[in-house]
C-alpha cells in the first residue's frame, strides 16, 4: 500500500487525528493535519509536474516541511530524494543529475546550484498546501520505491540506496515497537536529522507508525538546545551519536533529561565508559545499536526487550545474520568476521549500479563491512570497520577524499586522516601531516588546512584538529595502515 495513505488510514482507525505528531518550534501539528496538508501539498507537486516515478529532490531542513513533502512525494507514487542540505554545490549537482530529479524543494541558495531545475522553498510549499486542493492517491504497493539516500563508497562517490514503500512501517513494527517499546505516549528527539537513515527512522516512521511525536529541529543543535528542547517536550525517548551523548555530559544539566525514560546510541563507537556515564547522567538506560543506510535503519538493537551493555544487542525482527570470514565461510560463535545480514527492509540494490549492488548484496545477503563476534546468546559485539570508511556523527564516508583535497596545500607532504575520541570521549575528525621541509609554523598551517577543507568539502568532513607528525603507518608497499591512525599514535 501507499505509505502516505497506509498512514493516514492508520491514524483515523486507532484514533490519533487529533494527536500531536510534529513540534518545531511554537508550532505543532496533529497526526491528522499533517495527513490533511501532505495531501493538499501532493497537489502543489502535481501542479510543477510531479507524477507517479518522478524524483523529487528533498534538501530542507528538519521541520514540518521536509516531512510534508516527504510525505506528498510519497502520495503522488514519485521518488523522494533525501540529501543534507549542507551538501557541497558539486554533489547537489551529482545527485540531482544522478536521480533524474524533476523538481528540488530547498533554500535559494541549493537551488542556486541546480539551474534548469523547478524550484519550491519549504515555507513556498507550505503556504501553497494550506490554500491549496488535495491530490488523489497513487495506487501503489508496498515494493514500489519510496525514496533514495545517498552514501559513499571506499572512493567517496556517492550511491543512491532505494528503499520501499513497505520499509517505513517495518522500522517501526520490528525494531522499533518489538525491542524499543516506542508507543503513542512517547515524545522522541532525534539529534540526527530526517536526511540520515538513524533520524528518517527515529523522527518519521515511529511517530508517524506509532501515534506518538517528534520534536524537529531545523539547526544543528548544541548541547544547550537538545536540553533546552528536552525539557520544554517532556522527550520521553532521545536518538543520538556517542558524540552528542559526550557533549552533553560535558555542557547540560542531569535536571534537563529528567522525563528520558530512555535513549538510544548509533553512528559511532560507543564505549563501555561513556556508557555508564550517559546511563548515570540520563537516569535512563542507553541501548547500543547497529544499522546502515542499506538496512533502512536498525540491523541490531539493544532495548526494553533485551538489553546487554557492550553489545549492539540482537538482531532486528525478521533479520537473520552470518559472521564469515575473509573466505566468506561462516565462522562459530566468539569469532570475530564480516556481519553479513538479510531481512525485511534490506534494500534491492542501489539506484542504476548493478555492478556495485552486485558486490553488496550476494544471494539476498548484504555485506555490511562490519566486524563483529556474536555471543551465545544472540548479541554482537562491535569490532570495527573492515574497510576504509570512517563515521562522524553517524555519516559513513571516505576519508581518502578529506586527504586528497589537504594534500593539494603546498606545505604537505604526507597526510592521514582518521577519528580519534578526544578528552570527553567524543569522535572528532583529526588529519596528521607529514610536512615539507622547512616545516611550516603547526598552528598556521592547522588553520589553512581546515580552511582549505571548508572551501571544498561538507562540514562533516572538515578535520577538527591536524596533528604534524615525522611518519605515518604504512606498511612496505606503501598501504596506509588506517588502523593504527586510528588509535591516534604509532
Amino acid at each position: 500500500m501507499n505509505t502516505a495513505v497506509g498512514l493516514e488510514r492508520a491514524a483515523e482507525e486507532r484514533g490519533w487525528t487529533a494527536r500531536a505528531a510534529f513540534h518545531e518550534g511554537d508550532r505543532t501539528l496533529t497526526h491528522g493535519e499533517v495527513h490533511t496538508l501532505t495531501a493538499q501539498a501532493a497537489g502543489v507537486l502535481a501542479e510543477h509536474g510531479v507524477g507517479r516515478d518522478d524524483s523529487v529532490l528533498i534538501a530542507l531542513p528538519d521541520g514540518i516541511a521536509w516531512v510534508v513533502a516527504f510525505l506528498a512525494t510519497a502520495r503522488l507514487g514519485a521518488l523522494a530524494v533525501v540529501v543534507n542540505p549542507g551538501l557541497t554545490p558539486d554533489r547537489h549537482r551529482y545527485i540531482a543529475k544522478d536521480s533524474d530529479a524533476s523538481l528540488v524543494l530547498a533554500d535559494s541558495t541549493v537551488a542556486a546550484a541546480l539551474p534548469g531545475l523547478a524550484h519550491l522553498t519549504g515555507e513556498e510549499l507550505l503556504e501553497r498546501a494550506a490554500a491549496g486542493r488535495p491530490a488523489p492517491a497513487a495506487a501503489v504497493g508496498g515494493d514500489h520505491p519510496l525514496y533514495v539516500q545517498y552514501t559513499s563508497g571506499t572512493t567517496g562517490q556517492p550511491k543512491g540506496v532505494v528503499h520501499r514503500h513497505v520499509d517505513l512501517e517495518t522500522y517501526h513494527t520490528g525494531a522499533g515497537a518489538q525491542i524499543l517499546g516506542i508507543g503513542p505516549d512517547d515524545v522522541i528527539l532525534s539529534v540526527s536529522k530526517l536526511f540520515f537513515a538513524y533520524g528518517l527512522g527515529n523522527a518519521l516512521a515511529f511517530p508517524l507508525w506509532s501515534g506518538g511525536s517528534a520534536v524537529l529541529e531545523p539547526e544543528r543543535p548544541k548541547p544547550s538546545r537538545i536540553a533546552e528542547l528536552t525539557a520544554r517536550h517532556q522527550v520521553t525517548y532521545l536518538f543520538a551519536v556517542p558524540s552528542a551523548y559526550a557533549n552533553i555530559l560535558a555542557e547540560t544539566d542531569p535536571a534537563a533529561f529528567a522525563s528520558v525514560r530512555a535513549a538510544v546510541s548509533a553512528g559511532e563507537r560507543l564505549t563501555d565508559e561513556l556508557c555508564e556515564r550517559a546511563t548515570a547522567f540520563l537516569g535512563a538506560p542507553v541501548y547500543d545499536q547497529l544499522g546502515s543506510t542499506e538496512a533502512g535503519h536498525a540491523i541490531a538493537t539493544n532495548g526494553a526487550s533485551f538489553h546487554a551493555p557492550g553489545t549492539i544487542g540482537r538482531l532486528a525482527p525478521d533479520f537473520e545474520a552470518q559472521v564469515r570470514d575473509r573466505t566468506g565461510a561462516p565462522v562459530p560463535d566468539g569469532t570475530a568476521g564480516e556481519l553479513w545480514v538479510r531481512g525485511p527492509t534490506v534494500t534491492r540494490g542501489y539506484l542504476g549500479l548493478p555492478e556495485e549492488t552486485a558486490r553488496t548484496l550476494v544471494d539476498g545477503w548484504l555485506n555490511t563491512r562490519d566486524r563483529v563476534v556474536r555471543n551465545a546468546d544472540g548479541s554482537f559485539v562491535h569490532a570495527g570497520r573492515t574497510d576504509d570508511l570512517e563515521m562522524v556523527g553517524g555519516v559513513t564516508f571516505s576519508p581518502a577524499e578529506v586527504e586528497q583535497v589537504l594534500s593539494r596545500h603546498a606545505a604537505v607532504h604526507d597526510v592521514a586522516v582518521a577519528c580519534i575520541s578526544n578528552e570527553r570521549g567524543a569522535s572528532k575528525l583529526r588529519a596528521f601531516v607529514i610536512p615539507r621541509r622547512p616545516a611550516p609554523d603547526p598552528a598556521e598551517l592547522e588553520r589553512e588546512l581546515v580552511d582549505l577543507a571548508r572551501a571544498h568539502l561538507e562540514p562533516y568532513k572538515v578535520p577538527r584538529s591536524v596533528a604534524v607528525v615525522d611518519t605515518l603507518p604504512r606498511t612496505a608497499t606503501g598501504k596506509l595502515q588506517r588502523f593504527l591512525v586510528r588509535q591516534g599514535s604509532w
